[in-house]
């Protein structure tokens, strides 16, 4: 019994060393211990830019006469022009305003519209875009938000504002399907083509390297996949995504942060069942809910003593939590996004997810009290999103002949959803697909 295990790794080696060498490729992590170095991308670097997680994004806002507070200190602000909102959290619990932020950072569902808009009398923009260096950082999670990642972009001759460029968005959106309003995303695609340009043109007229981790990811991808096809071929060199969600797939652990609060934004003497009722407003909150399509519409994903859901009975969930009012938004502007046939982006495309860890495939709120953290039962998958889910994007990709002849994917064992982008074995990998980006003619 004690060779049992050494015994089950050289079978497993040997397997994997049986692959073909593209297969071989996704599932073993990077061996060479030399760091990559800015001479491996050639003689120049293609300008990129940055997309990062939801959290990651700081937003300022100005109150208006319009505000009506539901406490006499939340207006303090009111008339003194743009302040800091979800920009240094301390600030939050050391002037008392913590109760201010879950309502001015609210969003309100517009059912004429078909649109989320903010609270009456609370303007909010986004702030520092275009750099990489002015994302959120997370006093308790030093290394979240690209802050591992910039550096070593750094070190192989990438500099802010030259050739290296942040877009961070709104967090509380999600990308709209073709068709749908969003004027949020509408002034965020804009803006982000317009950088875009900017650094192409800073570079002489170089094409234009997109890199997104989590949520941007998937606001990455569907950035390239609304943009016009000569403008595409014109400006975009590449797309890689590190651990990107997917909304025609979704995956299981939004329903969890959605029922019983999410964690995701660090707010210092703030519980997440606190922040519940902000989070649930949200667009970003559902935007990835599990699809029917892909885990199927038999097997529950929620157990409780009343009833079980599966991934077609998501609306059902959203009333059974005690979010009705969540429910039209879902059906009219998610469920059209899990339904619609897969666009190929059209542009070469690396995808590098995490395997290898426990990840939440059923919850079980054994009392039916969702104020409550649910049990779980775990599958495969990066922590966060679901081995099926990737799966899924993968063989969407391929779907396309052109597509499937410039796509790569890459499963790295043992990186989970954020240490892809900070453990170092993980983020070596990530600079050398970067760096491979370069060199590849396009």
């Amino acid at each position: 019994m004690a060779n049992a295990a050494p015994l089950a790794w050289l079978v497993s080696l040997l397997v994997l060393l049986l692959l073909p060498s593209a297969l071989r490729e996704q599932y073993l992590p990077a061996t060479s211990r030399r760091r990559p170095k800015a001479d491996d991308a050639g003689d120049v670097l293609h300008p990129i830019v940055l997309v990062p997680g939801v959290s990651c994004s700081q937003l300022e806002a100005r109150l208006t006469e319009a505000y009506r507070p539901s406490a006499a200190r939340c207006g303090a602000m009111k008339g003194r022009g743009w302040f800091g909102l979800w920009a240094n959290v301390t600030d939050l619990a050391a002037h008392d305003y913590v109760p201010c932020f879950a309502e001015q950072m609210r969003l309100v569902y517009d059912p004429a519209a078909n649109d989320y808009r903010n609270l009456a009398g609370v303007e909010t923009r986004v702030a520092n875009f275009g750099s990489a260096a002015g994302f959120q950082r997370n006093p308790v999670n030093t290394d979240w938000c690209l802050e591992v990642l910039r550096p070593e972009l750094e070190r192989i001759g990438y500099r802010d504002g030259d050739t290296l460029f942040g877009a961070p968005y709104d967090l509380r959106h999600a990308p709209p399907a073709a068709g749908q309003p969003s004027q949020a995303y509408s002034r965020y695609f804009r803006r982000l083509a317009a950088l875009v340009e900017s650094a192409s043109e800073k570079n002489q007229n170089r094409k234009v390297i997109i890199f997104g981790h989590s949520f941007g990811g998937m606001v990455a991808l569907e950035f390239v996949r609304s943009a016009p096809a000569a403008w595409r071929r014109r400006h975009i060199k590449h797309l890689v995504l590190a651990a990107p969600t997917h909304p025609e797939a979704g995956f299981v652990e939004p329903l969890g942060k959605f029922a019983s609060g999410s964690d995701l934004l660090y707010v210092p003497t703030a519980t997440a069942l606190s922040l519940r009722p902000m989070w649930r407003s949200f667009e970003s909150a559902i935007a990835n809910f599990p699809s029917p399509a892909v885990f199927g519409r038999r097997r529950p994903i929620v157990v409780t003593t009343e009833r079980n859901y599966t991934a077609g009975d998501m609306a059902d969930f959203i009333a059974a939590v005690g979010a009705g009012d969540r429910v039209e938004p879902f059906t009219r502007r998610e469920v059209p996004k899990m339904r619609r046939r897969f666009r190929a982006p059209m542009v070469p495309v690396t995808c590098i997810n995490g395997v290898g860890n426990e990840t939440p495939e059923q919850l079980i709120y054994w009392e039916g009290d969702f104020d409550q953290s649910p049990e779980k039962v775990y599958g495969d998958g990066d922590g966060s999103i679901n081995l099926i889910s990737m799966l899924a994007f993968d063989e969407a990709m391929r779907r396309h002949p052109w597509q499937r002849e410039q796509f790569k994917t890459i499963k790295l064992h043992g990186a989970r959803h954020g240490t892809v982008v900070t453990k170092d074995w993980a983020v070596k990998r990530v600079i050398e697909e970067i760096l491979e980006a370069n060199r590849v003619s396009s």
